[in-house]
Order: C-alpha cells, then structure tokens, then sequence
C-alpha cells in the first residue's frame, strides 16, 4: 500500500513537468491535503517504520510543500523565456521529496542520507539557473562545508549503532561524550548556520536565483535546527559545552545584525538577517527548554516565510532595474507604491511586529534564553534592537529618495502578488492556531 501512496504524491507530477502551473498547483493541494490529515499529536506516527510525522516533523513537511509550491510561482521567467522548464521543476520536485523523506524519516542514517541528497538538486538549481559567473563558486562553497561537516556525522551514527544496537530516534538516550556532540553537531551547526560557521550563506544566496535563495532561506536552514532538536537528547547532560556555542551564536547575531546596516546590495541584506535569526533559535534549542524548543519551532516556520517573501520583493526590484543595490534602487513608493505597501508589511514581519508569527516566536525565544543565562539579555536585546534597525534602514532607503533612472515603471502582475500574498496570509494568521505548534 505505502509504494502506491508514494507513487501517487510524488511520481504523479513527473508526467507534467513540462507544464509549470499544473505541478505548482498539484504543490499547493498536496499542502492543503497534509493540513486536513494532521491529528495533533505529540508522538510519532506515519506510513511505516521508517516514515512519520509529529509535531515538527509536521510543521517542517508542511512548510516544504508550501515553499516549494511557491518557488514555481515565483520562476514565472524561467517558464517564458524557455530556460529548461522541465528540468527546473524536476530539480525542485527532488528536492521536495528529500526533504519530506529527511523530516518525517525515524531512522537516523535514513535522515542523513536525505539530508545529503538535499544538497544536489539545490546544487543543480544554483549552477544552472544561478545570475552571476561566480555561482560555481557558491555551489561548491554550499556542497563542501556541507559535506566536509557530515563526514564525522555518519561515523557517529556507525558509533551510535554499535552502542545502542537501534539507528530509531525513539531509542536514544543520553551518552557522557564531549567528541560526539561536536561530531554529531557540527553538521547541523554548519547548515543553521552558527556564526563562524557562516560564510556559505550569503555567497549562496546572492548567486542563487529566486527559487534557489527560497529554498535556501524557507526549508534547508532549517534542517539544521530540526537536527539539533532530534539529536539534544543524546547530549542532556553536556549542558555546560551548550553555554559556548549559544555564546557564540548570540554574539554571532549582534555581529551579523551590524553588518547586515552597513550592506549595500539587498539580497546580501537579508541573507545576513537570517544568520541573526537563526542564531536566536539555535540559543533557544540548546538551552533545552519547552519554551525554548516551542519557540525555536515557531520562529523556524515564521523566518521561513517572512525571509523568503522578502528574497522575492527584492528579485522583483531587481527583475525591473537590473540591479540590487540599495544605492540605485531608491524612491520606489513614487513608482510601485503596491510594491512599497509589501516591503513595508514584511519588513514589519522581519523586525517582529504584531501580529506576524516572528513576535510570538522572539518573545518565547527571549524568555528561555534569558531564564537560561541572566547574561545573554544584554546580547538578545541587541538582536531585537539592530533588527528593527536594519529593517527600518532597508525600508526607508529604498522607498524614499530620488527615483533612479534605471528603474522601470512596469507594475508587478497579478502572479507576483500573489506570490508575495501566499507568503504574508499564513505568516499573519498562524498567531490564531498556536495550539498547533504544542502551546
């Protein structure tokens, strides 16, 4: 029974790759179909031994159809201009099935093994659709941190087997091993990414086309925090090795908060606020509280969409005026004051205003951080403060000024406002169904 229900959800849409609506909107139904089959529960559960789903794995799944649905939403130009359709909507068909399989998988190396596999379709979506020359360069900085970081992952899982006798998620406990938690961790710290860990992001993301940076931004990130929150049970009582890597996480916020006011090119911009997103979850991760863990989860789900609408405001700039930069692409309200309104309601979103989902993640991620280590406030509060900082510096930078020359007047269609539509609705009205997410 399970190889027909896998044939239906995933082999289906192969047969119409070439036309890019009918898989987008075969996406978005497989994303209704997961919200009305979702039972609430707290354990696992799902279509074998290998597969299922709880609480995050739910919410992770879920958050993969929705991007990924969105992503061929936003590749309108690939499909006009004839750039290998059929090809792009393999790759991010893969990809979606990687990502599924890695988030609702109960066996650690059937997780690893999809977490690797994630790597190459968004490999292939930045070499072949990628803007720049210097993409290669990208890809190969994205695949070798990545793979560099995971070998001593999949030794540890050969350790974790002889241990245990069990590769389950269920069957893991606690082990007194200081070599294990940075091999096991060290992926995962990579893919957040922790500060330091870093410099592939924003060399990804300013190489990768929309849908690349989407993905990137909305989903890969978070399998990072995913794994952490899989993976803490076997380090509880490794807690004081925890007060370094939040320290550097933190401090790696407010450092990347900083740059983030003194870039000039946007999609840079936003690529660096997810560094300081991110390092608040993982903070909220390993200070192992529920609130903590619930936060993480919520903020994870927020900044995957909150950060990809933005990626997709700022290629509709550039798609108009050929460039990124913040000092070229000034006085946008006087030519698309539609456009002005939704940089200004994602920009709220970004900085944590009420009532997006980021406000209720950052207020739990702040509580647990600050009940963990009296210490971090001064940092966390830093974080806040220079991301409404930077968030209202990119606003009124790009909106206000003199009208650059190069910017054409041309109006977004009605594609791209839904794009942007699809990505603002659950972002803001989430906050009425945080039962959902365990409170």
């Amino acid at each position: 029974m399970l190889k027909y229900i896998l044939a239906f959800v995933f082999l289906i849409p192969s047969c119409f790759l070439v036309n890019f609506w009918l898989v987008q909107l075969w996406f978005l139904s497989l994303s209704f179909i997961f919200i009305l089959s979702f039972k609430g529960v707290l354990i696992f559960e799902g279509l074998s031994s290998i597969l299922g789903c709880d609480l995050l794995s739910y919410w992770m799944v879920l958050l993969s159809f929705w991007i990924c649905s969105l992503m061929i939403l936003s590749s309108g130009g690939i499909y006009n201009k004839g750039e290998y359709p059929g090809m792009f909507v393999f790759s991010i068909l893969i990809l979606m099935i990687s990502l599924v399989l890695a988030f609702s998988s109960l066996n650690i190396f059937m997780f690893y093994l999809f977490f690797e596999v994630s790597l190459i379709p968004t490999f292939v979506l930045i070499l072949g659709w990628g803007y720049q020359p210097e993409r290669l360069q990208a890809g190969v900085y994205l695949l070798f941190y990545t793979l560099t970081a995971s070998l001593p992952m999949m030794i540890s899982i050969f350790f974790i087997y002889k241990s245990f006798y069990s590769l389950s998620f269920s069957f893991l406990v606690p082990v007194d091993s200081l070599f294990l938690y940075f091999c096991v961790n060290f992926v995962f710290f990579v893919k957040s990414p922790l500060y330091l860990l870093h410099l592939w992001l924003p060399k990804a993301h300013v190489e990768a086309p929309i849908s690349g940076s989407m993905v990137l931004a909305g989903v890969l990130l978070k399998l990072g925090g995913y794994g952490l929150m899989r993976f803490m049970i076997l380090f509880s009582g490794l807690l004081y090795i925890n007060y370094l890597v939040v320290g550097v996480s933190i401090v790696g916020g407010v450092i990347s908060s900083l740059i983030c006011i003194r870039q000039t090119d946007m999609k840079s911009l936003v690529a660096y606020s997810s560094v300081a997103h991110m390092g608040l979850v993982l903070g909220g991760i390993l200070s192992l509280f529920s609130w903590g863990f619930n936060g993480a989860l919520i903020m994870m789900v927020a900044h995957g969409l909150c950060s990809s609408g933005l990626f997709c405001l700022v290629n509709l700039v550039y798609e108009r005026s050929g460039s990124r930069s913040i000092y070229l692409n000034k006085g946008l309200i006087n030519l698309v004051p539609n456009l002005s309104l939704f940089w200004f309601l994602f920009l709220a979103c970004n900085m944590a205003a009420p009532p997006s989902l980021n406000l209720f993640g950052e207020i739990m991620l702040i509580s647990s951080m600050t009940a963990w280590s009296h210490f971090s406030m001064v940092m966390v509060g830093m974080i806040s403060f220079f991301s409404a900082s930077y968030s209202l510096y990119l606003y009124s930078i790009t909106q206000h000024g003199k009208v650059c020359t190069l910017m054409s007047s041309s109006l977004p269609n009605i594609r791209e406002y839904l794009l942007l539509i699809l990505h603002w609705i659950p972002l803001n009205l989430m906050v009425l169904t945080l039962d959902l997410f365990g409170l």
